[in-house]
């Protein structure tokens, strides 16, 4: 399931969803443990022009504070949604999805969602830590949802919607990428 490639992605719908369960969890792990490291750690960069450890948590709860309630939001007017056995990828969201990956050739970041030399603090960690327990419960919820009929908007316009399915790829892969961004500004 794990495609680098641009072409359409296919897979289990409880395949798709315990991976992306499994990423999440791993994201918690790695965030705890960044939690326990000083400060002045978490606030060193390699440049001016990069981002520290917080700047790159709270770059992501930007992003997790619109596409969380927007997931929800999704769920909850979601009517007939019973769940397909097999997810089946957009071509735009899973080109997206796929540029997320860490290591993948990924897009600019927007103003308004970057962080640089922004004041961020300890609480960022904690919280994406809560984002990431909701993002849990929304994929739960998903068990029951149909992956390819619910929509949601995107961030950059409100006029583009994916798959849920699509959408939850894009942002768990998203802050996989950041995650390890994070890792990497604290060890260089």
């Amino acid at each position: 399931m794990h495609r680098t490639k641009d072409v359409e992605m296919q897979t289990e719908s409880k395949l798709l969803l315990d991976d992306l369960r499994e990423r999440t969890a791993a994201n918690i792990l790695a965030v705890e443990e960044l939690i326990k490291l000083p400060l002045e750690k978490l606030q060193q960069k390699k440049n001016p022009e990069s981002w520290n450890a917080l700047e790159c948590m709270a770059h992501l709860n930007r992003y997790g504070d619109f596409y969380l309630p927007e997931i929800e939001a999704r769920l909850n007017a979601a009517k007939n949604s019973n769940p397909q056995p097999i997810f089946k990828s957009g071509w735009l969201g899973n080109k997206f999805a796929l540029m997320m990956l860490p290591g993948a050739k990924g897009m600019s970041t927007f103003k308004v969602m970057n962080t640089l030399d922004s004041a961020c603090n300890m609480a960022d960690l904690s919280e994406f830590l809560n984002q990431q327990h909701k993002v849990l419960a929304l994929l739960k919820r998903c068990e029951s949802s149909n992956l390819n009929k619910i929509k949601t908007s995107i961030s950059i316009s409100k006029l583009i919607k994916l798959k849920l399915g699509d959408t939850l790829r894009v942002v768990i892969y998203h802050n996989q990428r950041h995650i390890l961004q994070a890792q990497k500004a604290t060890d260089f």
